[in-house]
């Protein structure tokens, strides 16, 4: 069966009917605990005591702000679908919920956040549900904002499912030139259902504390019955990637070598030898135009 992802928009595909559907499963509240979990161990918060103030991107129904709920921090949570936050409201989550679409920006105040996870969402900004959606400038206005509102030294840890490695690079590069550093971690790579992939994303230059933890599995590991979940069709390599802080180059002028007058005043002989009619040459012979409005 294809991801929902590539069914529908969001806002349609997780309407009243799947909403529920979805919140009453009890492997999807297992699935959804358990990636959150290990989203918020790649999160590494200071174990201060201090209640941290987290995003949860795609919160859907707040299964997954539930578990930053037990941990003690605050949490806001954002959705595209409404049917989804009607439930989360229903099931009296503990999170601030808003209804937004992350392909427009978060539109949060600079540094006001510690942290952010996202559990199977951003793969959405790859697909252009609307004759004015470009995924590129939708992952180019998500990752800015989600920069700009991160506290220095803050991470977001993103869990996505990307259709393939396209999707992949195209979602790592355009969190790269926001500025963020980090890269993508894998889970169980040597297993078709459990392989899990984790973008690790830490706002600031790099340095120690950007250094990517280790995926589970790495060493050939096996993943217990537990872990062996949900199926996806993910595509690529099984390896973790790492990634510097690489803001985009201003792009240089360069020379088109297209056909200049040189090539046109050799064409212009060869017509000649051949016996054709050629107008003469002229000091406005392969001159440009000017462009007119």
């Amino acid at each position: 069966m294809p991801r929902p992802e590539v069914q529908a928009p969001p806002d349609v595909f997780y309407n009243e009917a799947e909403a529920r559907k979805y919140t009453t499963s009890s492997r999807i509240i297992e699935i959804q605990a358990r990636i959150s979990e290990r989203a918020l161990e790649l999160l590494a918060l200071p174990n201060d005591g201090v209640p941290k103030l987290l995003l949860d991107i795609g919160c859907g129904s707040g299964l997954s702000g539930e578990t930053l709920t037990e941990h003690g921090h605050h949490w806001i949570g954002y959705d595209i679908s409404k049917s989804m936050l009607d439930v989360a409201l229903e099931r009296e989550t503990e999170g601030d919920l808003l209804l937004a679409d992350m392909g427009q920006g978060l539109g949060l105040r600079p540094g006001v956040i510690d942290g952010a996870i996202s559990i199977s969402a951003v793969q959405w900004l790859c697909n252009a549900d609307k004759s004015c959606h470009d995924p590129r400038l939708r992952l180019k206005a998500f990752f800015g904002s989600l920069y700009r509102c991160l506290a220095r030294g803050a991470r977001a840890v993103l869990q996505f499912y990307a259709d393939n490695v396209k999707q992949s690079e195209m979602i790592v590069t355009y969190a790269m030139r926001a500025g963020f550093a980090g890269g993508v971690v894998v889970d169980w790579p040597h297993s078709s259902k459990a392989k899990k992939s984790y973008l690790v994303l830490t706002c600031g230059p790099p340095s120690i504390q950007t250094s990517l933890p280790k995926g589970k599995g790495q060493d050939g590991e096996m993943c217990s019955d537990e872990d062996d979940d949900e199926s996806n069709d993910e595509d690529g390599d099984q390896t973790v990637g790492i990634y510097e802080r690489n803001r985009p180059k201003k792009k240089q002028k360069t020379k088109k070598s297209g056909k200049g007058k040189d090539w046109l005043l050799r064409k212009k002989e060869q017509m000649r030898r051949r016996g054709h009619d050629v107008p003469a040459d002229t000091k406005y012979t392969g001159r440009k135009r000017k462009s007119y409005f």
